[in-house]
Parts: structure tokens; sequence; C-alpha cells
């Protein structure tokens, strides 16, 4: 009962502190308010981006791999030169892979390029036309709002038709449904048929938001398919029960074996994945969580400092009531966790605050910004254990003075 009477006393005492003297305790609280908020601040913006960049990368799949002709991840000493000479995927390959592959579901081509889109006085400029085969879709799983997808048909044998993304049809359509409307791209007209569901502004880009996606085989008639210029990418997603690993390594031996590569020649294509970015991500969001946290860790030093100075000065003040603590029996641990909780409560006064602090700027930053910025359980629970942890350090040696104290000697100075 004494133990736990003597911790509640410590935490009144401690507000009574903070009330009456305002200007000690500001200065005192200020170090640890500005470190949290440093610290909280920088860990959930990254958070919040690492959380949104994963997100946007999970869209490419998990389980997919992207033939391409250059890598998505350059290293220091990238042999930019060897990389130039390669031939782009070609459509013809895809057949291929989908005779040789038994790991392989879905196989879609796919090239893309910016264009000029109208519809009648109105104009789309660099708008994102993909050209794709009939699976592409079914891999990237968008999803149609209006209308519907290409039939087999209409697929291949290149009918003159589209699907739009949001953004894009409510550009040139506004409030008219484009459903069976006709645009024109390059001069030849296309058939409307559906629209893709909106998915929003992200921090990167507008997704399927402003895509025009029309069928490979009619695409054909207006641009060079298996130019560099567009791109062109073979996109393979496995079957169940087939690993990405599993997948990579037949994709290797299929387009070595398609490109007839000897077997001391270098592979001249690209399998990429989304875990070869999120793995590159990994290692910058360490560094800056480090940066974030020596930068707020000045601030937190000096705040610990202003916490021991103040209970110091308790300490000094309280040099009486000390001593008739221990008079009357009172042990010194119990003076040790009455100082150090003390200091525990005030610098969790100044986490709270900085936690406070970090709240509101994430609510401003999501609506001002596209960013979807927000303070996580696992944020408040770091700022609320750095506060904790800086409490007991900076208090652990006045709490160990007072602790120390005689108490003979504790009640004659304080008369």
């Amino acid at each position: 009962m004494i133990f736990f009477r003597l911790i509640l006393d410590s935490i009144k005492f401690s507000f009574s502190s903070l009330i009456n003297n305002k200007l000690r305790t500001f200065l005192s609280l200020l170090g640890i308010t500005i470190g949290i908020f440093s610290i909280i601040s920088v860990m959930a913006t990254i958070d919040s981006l690492e959380r949104g960049i994963k997100n946007n990368i999970g869209q490419l799949g998990s389980n997919t791999v992207y033939i391409q002709k250059w890598p998505w991840i350059f290293e220091a000493d990238f042999p930019w030169w060897k990389y130039i000479n390669r031939p782009s995927p070609k459509l013809s390959e895809l057949t291929q892979i989908r005779e040789l592959s038994t790991c392989a579901d879905k196989i879609a081509f796919a090239a893309s390029t910016l264009q000029t889109i109208e519809y009648e006085n109105k104009s789309l400029d660099d708008a994102g036309v993909v050209l794709s085969t009939h699976d592409y879709m079914q891999i990237n799983f968008m999803n149609i709002e209006k209308g519907r997808y290409f039939s087999q048909m209409e697929s291949h044998t290149g009918q003159n038709v589209a699907i739009l993304g949001a953004q894009c049809a409510e550009s040139l359509f506004e409030n008219t449904d484009p459903i069976g409307k006709q645009i024109k791209l390059n001069g030849k007209k296309l058939t409307v048929i559906g629209v893709f569901e909106k998915q929003g502004e992200n921090m990167f880009s507008s997704g399927s938001d402003e895509l025009v996606l029309i069928p490979i085989n009619f695409g054909k008639t207006i641009f060079d398919i298996e130019n560099d210029d567009l791109n062109p990418f073979i996109i393979v997603s496995a079957k169940e029960g087939i690993t990405s690993g599993e997948l990579i390594d037949e994709l290797t031996i299929i387009m070595r074996t398609i490109r007839k590569l000897k077997p001391l020649e270098e592979d001249n294509f690209s399998l990429n994945q989304a875990s070869m970015i999120t793995k590159s991500l990994d290692k910058i969001f360490k560094i800056l969580d480090l940066a974030g946290i020596i930068i707020g860790g000045f601030a937190i030093l000096v705040g610990g400092f202003g916490i021991a100075n103040i209970m110091f000065v308790s300490v000094k003040e309280r040099t009486k009531e000390i001593g008739i603590l221990k008079a009357i029996g009172a042990k010194s641990y119990l003076i040790l966790i009455q100082f150090l909780t003390e200091a525990t409560a005030l610098s969790l006064v100044g986490g709270i605050l900085g936690l406070i602090l970090v709240w509101l700027l994430t609510a401003v930053a999501r609506s001002l910004t596209p960013l979807d910025l927000a303070l996580s359980f696992g944020n408040i629970m770091s700022g609320t254990l750095i506060s904790i942890c800086v409490g007991i350090v900076s208090g652990f040696a006045p709490a160990r003075k007072a602790a120390k104290l005689d108490p003979i000697k504790a009640i004659n100075q304080g008369t």
C-alpha cells in the first residue's frame, strides 16, 4: 500500500510541479516534445510512403514476371552499353512461351505510348495508350465500371474498340455516357466499349485512370509494336502453387532457347518482378529511419538534460520531505521509484505533446496533398516508449541522489 501510495503521490506532485513552475516546465519539456515530434513525424512519413509505394508496386503482381529489355534495378557499376543492343520482346515469343511453359498461367504481350486522344472538339494530350493481347487485364486485375472488356474475337481480329480510364472518360465526355461513342487515335476511329473503375491519384501516378486500352492486333495497324520507343514487354503470371522463383528459372531457360543463346553467353533479356523493387526500397527506408532517429535524438538529448535539471531542483526543494519520509521508515528504493516516476511522467507529457503535433501534421497533410499520411499504432507506441525511456534515464541520477540522502542531514538541510 505504501508503494502504490508513493507512486500516486509522485504522479500528483509531478503534475502539480508542471502547473506551479510553468516556465521551467515549458523549457524542460520543449526538447522532449520537439525530439518526439521529429522522430515520430519522420517515422510516420516514411511508414506512409513505404506503405503507399508497396501498395502501388503490389498492383504489378507478387507472383508475376515481366520479360523486358531493361532491368528495373540498376547497380552502381551498371554496364548500360551491354543493354542497348538487346532485342526487345516480340509478339512471336509470347506464342513460343505459351507452348513451352508448364509454370505459366496467364501470358500477355503489351506495349505503351503517350498519344493525343480526340472526341469531337475535345482532346486529351499525353494519354497513356496501351496495346495488349487478350489476357492483359486478367493479369493486372483492373476492374471495369461501365461497359465490358474485349471479346476473344475482338482481340484476335483486331477490332477498332477501346476501354478508357475513368479520368480519360471524364475529360473527353464529362457527363455524357461514353459507351458506344467514337474517339480518334492518330486519325483512326475507335468505339468505346468500356470504362475502367476509378483508382484515384496516388503519390506516383493516376494508375489506369488516364489509360486507353486497345487490342494489340488493331494497334499494329497504327504503331510498330516491337519498337523500343513503345517499351514492349511480356507479362507472365504463375500457376497456383508455383513460386516466382520457379517461374523465373523456367522462363530463363525458355527465353535462352527461343533466342538461341549459347551456354556461355549472357542473357539478352531481363526478368523483372515487384519484389526486386521492394527489396531495394527496404534499404533506402532503413537509412531514412536512421537519419530521422539521429536528427530527433539531438533534440531528445537536450530534453533529457532539461528533465534531469528539473529533477535535481525538485530533489533540492524537497530535501526535508525526503528526510522525513526516510525517518519514518521509507526505504531507499521507494524514494528512487518515486522520483523516477516523476521524471517519467514529465517526459511522457512532452512525448504526448509531440505525438499530438504529429497527428495534427498528418491531418493537415492529408487535407492538402494526395499523400495518405497516418499516425499508426506502432508510431504511437514508439513515441510513448521513447518518452518513458528518456524519463527513466534522465531521472535516474537525481532519483539516486534523493534515495541516498541521510535522513538526519536531509531534515537539517531542509530547515
